[in-house]
């Protein structure tokens, strides 16, 4: 049996969301966060003017894309994107994991679009991109949370689409390559890659995305929280800082030291750079391993951010489904139990595994300890099972 190891990760935070803080981060991070202040007056705008600035300079956001600061997380900006956009032109979206089926639900169920093809593909792998209409408009995630998959880059969008393109970047905004001239619309929430607080969205839209939102009104009634327009105008407002609702001048504060963090480090290639570093400790150990694999079944579509695990032994491949799953949830409250590692559990909608976030605010020796207690859990799980 493998001896139990020695060491503890200095931070066992490896959850895909809410994900790690920054290294080095504390209450103190907070403390000019204007509490007790409205949104609205002069100190509040200032500082969600601030955050969307920084955002521009770490993400490398074209001067000419909009950038919003919206209400619901990241699945509140899908949803405004969806919502305000969609109708004009048919719609291909894209699923491969858990939330892009969302998007599907809402597309077909909701939305009820007529004109709506859907690409699937299973967990593990991506849909065929070349098989894209781009006369479309084209909606779908680039990293997917829940599989451990994302596309390989922009290549497969054409620079003359007709449609517009709606990238859910949640997972890989800070930690992937976004290729900007291929992108209409981008979200993500900053409980992600940055470790941020959670509740707020973010919603970048191109020139093309403005001009959609201006020219065209859809047939279904908008929620206030929605209406990025006015008289057929966009309401420039909302992406200087004049929010929709009322945020968080707390969680903007965690956002901003966050963005301050990532410029101090050599902002976006050193964050890219971090998150490979991360994943590239998974890809070694898991290259050694007789247990594990990784769920995306070819290398150049697997994930550096949220990074997920099966069971490879055929001792546990061979058991009923219930039974792999049960093994696999065994692993991660044994890893738990020891604090080790928190949160590396399967999505619940996943094949059964193990997820390990491994972001940019995450240290890479840290996930090489964590790979030592799954090495420990997995010999004692394996052990109990022969009994």
């Amino acid at each position: 049996m493998t001896n139990k190891p020695a060491e503890l990760p200095k931070s066992p935070n490896f959850s895909s969301g809410p994900c790690a803080k920054r290294p080095g981060w504390s209450l103190d991070a907070l403390k000019d966060a204007p509490l007790g202040r409205s949104h609205r007056a002069k100190i509040g705008k200032a500082k969600l003017k601030l955050a969307i600035d920084l955002t521009r300079e770490v993400l490398q956001v074209p001067a000419d894309y909009r950038i919003g600061i919206v209400p619901a997380s990241d699945t509140g900006a899908v949803e405004m994107a969806m919502w305000s956009l969609l109708g004009p032109r048919p719609v291909d979206a894209l699923a491969w994991e858990s939330f892009g089926e969302g998007w599907v639900t809402d597309i077909v169920k909701q939305l009820k679009l007529k004109d709506a093809r859907v690409l699937k593909a299973a967990y593990g792998e991506i849909p065929d991109l070349g098989a894209v209409n781009f006369d479309h408009d084209v909606i779908f995630t680039w990293n997917g949370t829940t599989s451990g998959v994302r596309v390989p880059n922009g290549g497969w969008i054409p620079a003359d689409r007709a449609g517009l393109t709606i990238a859910d970047a949640t997972s890989a905004a800070f930690a992937q390559k976004l290729d900007w001239p291929k992108l209409d619309v981008v979200t993500f929430s900053w409980q992600k890659a940055l470790g941020g607080e959670g509740a707020h969205g973010v919603l970048i839209l191109s020139p093309r995305a403005v001009e959609r939102l201006e020219s065209y009104s859809p047939a279904w009634p908008l929620p206030k929280i929605f209406r990025m327009t006015k008289g057929g105008k966009l309401i420039e407002g909302l992406f200087e800082g004049e929010t929709i609702n009322t945020p968080s001048m707390l969680c903007v504060e965690d956002y901003i030291d966050a963005l301050n963090w990532g410029k101090s480090i050599g902002g976006l290639d050193a964050l890219i750079a971090r998150a490979n570093a991360n994943a590239k400790v998974l890809a070694d150990w898991a290259a050694k391993s007789r247990w594990a694999g990784f769920l995306a079944k070819a290398e150049p579509i697997r994930s550096n951010t949220s990074v997920c695990l099966k069971v490879i032994d055929p001792a546990v491949t061979a058991l009923p489904a219930e039974a792999q799953a049960a093994f696999a949830k065994k692993l991660a409250a044994l890893v738990e139990k020891e604090k080790a590692g928190y949160d590396i559990g399967a999505y619940r909608d996943a094949p059964p595994g193990l997820r390990v976030w491994c972001g940019a605010t995450v240290e890479a020796s840290d996930v090489a300890l964590l790979t030592q207690w799954l090495d420990w859990a997995y010999a004692i799980a394996k052990a109990e099972l022969a009994a």
